[in-house]
């Protein structure tokens, strides 16, 4: 069901450590993380507090991502570049539109609602179970190029060449 995940995930990559204090892996994303945008009741649109370490010392930024890789085409719900390697954490909540809760330097690109913001899961009514995978990049660049409001799409291919490991912790959701 869906599609791959919006970056290659050869075996040779190397992994590190993200836990998340708003969910746990292959768990059920409790309402905060579920979207009052696209409608889901008691859903909240509020980006999941993350914490990472272990990543290469080579590292020189992070990029943060939340994918579906079960809605049809995929689903970009959350894309944070430009987060300084001397990060290890992001709050809860730091995907609002204003990113004041994000590092100094980074910045939001267009989720595939259209938004720079974390936009919460929401899967069609019958769709059965998705997945949400939340993904700490290590880059072996501090700057990728991309500007604030860029399509999320975009960063597939970026990620592809300056990914050095990749750390990632899965919730999931189904509307009945």
């Amino acid at each position: 069901m869906g599609s791959p995940l919006p970056y290659k995930t050869p075996r040779s990559l190397p992994a590190f450590t993200v836990e998340s204090g708003s969910f746990k892996d292959g768990q059920a994303l409790p309402p905060a993380q579920t979207s009052a945008r696209l409608g889901v009741s008691g859903g909240k649109d509020e980006s999941p507090g993350l914490a990472w370490s272990g990543a290469p010392e080579e590292t020189k930024g992070y990029a943060v991502t939340v994918f579906d890789p079960d809605a049809r085409l995929g689903y970009w719900h959350w894309a944070v570049v430009g987060i300084p390697a001397t990060a290890a954490s992001l709050p809860a909540g730091a995907g609002t539109a204003d990113g004041g809760l994000l590092p100094a330097g980074a910045f939001q690109l267009k989720n595939d609602g259209g938004t720079a913001d974390y936009l919460g899961a929401a899967p069609p009514r019958g769709s059965g179970q998705h997945r949400y995978v939340a993904a700490v990049h290590a880059l072996d660049v501090a700057d990728l190029g991309l500007k604030a409001g860029t399509p999320s799409s975009a960063l597939g291919p970026l990620l592809d060449r300056h990914t050095l490991a990749r750390a990632t912790i899965t919730g999931v959701f189904e509307r009945h």
